[in-house]
């Protein structure tokens, strides 16, 4: 048994892994953003596997609605970060407007929206909302 404290160990930096990718705020940004984010969990899941198939494809989902509440919600440029943590992936979707995000109705009849942030909130394990001067930051924490 080895008698050296857990925590003094160096942190290993096979999980200090980080994406960051910067967007225009165009449309089809939202479909860059997921491909992003596809193209990271696989480098990810080479070395470190996910715990089960739904974590890949929830990370995917916050991604495509962070950046689609983005395009929509929060014209400008927006910017994409995800990065291992011990426990998990962190995404970090950083955009131009300074009104955090809300939830809206759901109204099927007219086409409208209004499920994304409720589906943000119920696949993350936590969520926090950074207002700056110059815009937010939305930080969500998904299982890996």
């Amino acid at each position: 048994m080895s008698t050296e404290p857990r925590w003094s160990r160096e942190p290993s930096y096979e999980y200090m892994r980080e994406c960051v990718a910067a967007f225009d705020g165009r449309l089809e940004d939202v479909t860059d953003a997921r491909l992003t984010a596809e193209a990271f969990l696989a480098d990810l899941s080479r070395s470190d596997p996910p715990s089960a198939p739904e974590p890949w494809d929830d990370i995917l989902l916050v991604v495509a609605e962070l950046a689609a509440n983005a395009v929509q919600y929060a014209p400008g440029p927006f910017r994409l970060t995800l990065r291992r943590t011990f426990d998990g992936v962190h995404v970090t979707l950083a955009d131009t407007s300074t009104s955090p995000p809300a939830p809206r109705a759901f109204r099927p009849a007219t086409g409208a929206g209004g499920i994304g942030w409720y589906l943000i909130q119920t696949l993350a394990e936590q969520v926090s909302v950074v207002v700056r001067e110059d815009g937010k930051d939305v930080h969500v924490f998904l299982p890996w």
